[in-house]
């Protein structure tokens, strides 16, 4: 038996090596971090380091950029989070439908977004929104509809950016979707339609609780990843206009790496990530409740 445990802990020992090193150590060192004024003077003479305990968080709490940008944040993941799960479903379900041809093609081109640069099809999103040379608004023109400034504009600035987000992430969940649908026996849908039950009603009572497990684990994936916006408003619109934009990992990016306030800068990643934490455990206990989960 302690032979067996050593050998375990030997084939072990190199994978917790790492998270040591690589994860815990570091969050371990935020941690205390969140609780100092690191900043740019403790940078240069660790003498001018302070203990504050909680005083940055509470701080926080007092910034009103801090609020501006948690809205934006929130914003951005009531409105792009359903959007993104339900046009990556509907892709699918199309991919996965009797009628589909030359599903390989149109399954590759559809994941194709996953895969690219990030920050490649961001500088060209820039452009193709351009207020007076993008293609999107000479689109409008031709059918008489006046430019929209969609990046210069407060009103459009961050619906353009979801629109983004979702083109760039729907089709890894949609890959997901897809073989949670080809795993739903084909008799069940059989069975409804000689029962004469409807396309709505096939998909409302065989398709989405089969699909519900499926489901669950997208909208934590999508949720989590949502709620770390920072490289689509950094590389587009860079916070503005009138900080429309600020992600809350944008607000942490300038605390940290703009204005050289550490202290704080990991005292925003600690709070995202309790929010994180909150939202995915309401999404698991609902899920544990209706049997989900």
């Amino acid at each position: 038996m302690r032979r067996d445990n050593l050998a375990g802990w030997m084939f072990v020992a190199p994978a917790m090596i790492v998270l040591g090193v690589f994860f815990a150590v570091p969050v371990a060192a935020a941690v205390v971090l969140s609780a100092t004024d690191f900043d740019l003077y403790a940078l240069a003479d660790l003498r001018n380091l302070r203990f504050v305990a909680i005083d940055n968080y509470l701080e926080l709490l007092r910034t009103p950029l801090f609020w501006k940008a948690l809205g934006n944040t929130f914003y951005f993941v009531v409105v792009g989070v359903p959007l993104s799960i339900a046009l990556s479903l509907g892709s699918a379900m199309l991919l996965n439908s009797q009628v589909a041809r030359f599903k390989g093609f149109f399954r590759t081109a559809l994941f194709a977004p996953v895969v690219t640069t990030l920050v490649a099809v961001a500088v060209i999103w820039r452009y193709l929104f351009h207020t007076r040379y993008g293609l999107v608004n000479y689109g409008l023109g031709l059918v008489g509809i006046d430019p929209v400034d969609w990046l210069g504009d407060p009103r459009w600035a961050m619906p353009t950016i979801i629109l983004f987000a979702v083109w760039k992430n729907f089709g890894y969940n949609m890959v997901i979707f897809l073989a949670g649908l080809q795993a739903i026996p084909g008799d069940l849908y059989e069975a409804a339609r000689i029962d004469g039950a409807g396309a709505w009603k096939q998909f409302r009572h065989i398709t989405l609780p089969m699909l519900a497990p499926v489901l669950l684990v997208v909208s934590i994936i999508t949720l989590s990843g949502y709620f770390q916006l920072f490289a689509e408003p950094y590389v587009i619109t860079q916070g503005d206009p009138l900080q429309s934009t600020v992600s809350v990992l944008y607000f942490m990016y300038e605390e940290g790496f703009k204005w050289w306030n550490l202290g704080r800068a990991s005292a925003v990643a600690f709070l995202l990530f309790a929010i994180i934490l909150t939202v995915t455990t309401v999404l698991m206990r609902i899920a544990r409740k209706r049997g989900y989960a």
